[in-house]
């Protein structure tokens, strides 16, 4: 579809080599917003290498000459992601990538259409204005600096430890099924998670940890990236449904916290949302929030 752009700017599908130029827009648009910037272009890279995801098919960049000033992707499921530069706000950019991502998303034959903005700022209040409403909150959280990490054991019984190639399959299995309990997507194929996870631009070993029972079986695990070489963040912790509330998350939250510090990381952080009831376990091991998004979503 053609989008209703001012004079001069041009779009196309985007393409794996405009991954660098897709960040330092979504940057930009955090550091007006936020005051900080916390995207890294290997987020973009990590979500668009995964197999099941066509770039130039769920994407579309706005440029200006040959720059990049704006662009859309529909992500997958009913989640999309759409920036616009700063400098560029106004002009009706965002109006007509809204436009966009609904017709794209109604091609696909999905009943509705979600995109996150952090409270309050242009973002929020265009989608507000073009009737996205409230479906739920997210909070992103980080230990402060020198903050003491408090020490959390796993249960009696239990090993916590660096996952092997061999636990793969068991740290994807537990995620999706933790995940899936409130998401609304469809399974991530098992290639999906190792581009993302273990094929993302920068992995080591120690960002994959499980805990273990006393049979050996995964029972808990936590995915930490280096943001920027100085954050350990969390992206994500489950446990069993069957060994909750034994503690076994707090051990690994604690664990990435203190294991993202001995590898030169000053702070850690990570995000939930209202959906996951998972904010109280977060403040106990002193994690603080930082800035509120609003997912807002409109049925198509």
């Amino acid at each position: 579809m053609s989008l209703d752009l001012p004079d001069g700017l041009t779009t196309r599908p985007l393409e794996m080599s405009d991954a660098h130029a897709v960040f330092e827009v979504m940057a930009a648009q955090e550091q007006e917003d936020l005051g900080l910037v916390s995207i890294e272009a290997a987020d973009i890279l990590a979500d668009w290498q995964r197999p099941s995801f066509d770039v130039a098919a769920s994407s579309v960049g706005v440029f200006d000459g040959s720059r990049l000033i704006a662009y859309a992707e529909l992500m997958g499921g009913s989640r999309a992601d759409a920036a616009v530069h700063p400098a560029y706000r106004g002009r009706g950019i965002g109006t007509a990538l809204a436009g966009w991502v609904q017709q794209r998303a109604r091609e696909r034959g999905l009943v509705g259409i979600r995109m996150p903005a952090p409270l309050g700022s242009p973002g929020d209040r265009l989608l507000e204005a073009l009737g996205f409403s409230v479906w739920w909150e997210v909070w992103e959280l980080f230990l402060p600096e020198g903050a003491e990490i408090p020490r959390r054991d796993p249960p009696p019984g239990h090993t916590l430890r660096e996952a092997t190639p061999a636990d793969h399959p068991a740290c994807w299995t537990l995620f999706e099924d933790a995940f899936l309990e409130w998401s609304d997507r469809d399974r991530q194929p098992y290639d999906d998670f190792l581009a993302a996870v273990v094929a993302r631009p920068g992995f080591e070993p120690w960002h994959l940890r499980v805990v273990t029972d006393a049979g050996g079986e995964i029972v808990g695990a936590v995915n930490v990236v280096m943001f920027a070489g100085e954050e350990g963040y969390v992206n994500k912790v489950a446990t069993r449904v069957d060994r909750r509330g034994r503690g076994i998350a707090q051990a690994l939250l604690a664990d990435a916290f203190a294991t993202a510090r001995e590898h030169g990381a000053t702070r850690s952080g990570l995000s939930t949302d209202s959906r996951t009831g998972a904010l109280d376990l977060y403040e106990k091991v002193g994690m603080q929030v930082t800035s509120t998004w609003l997912m807002r979503g409109i049925d198509l």
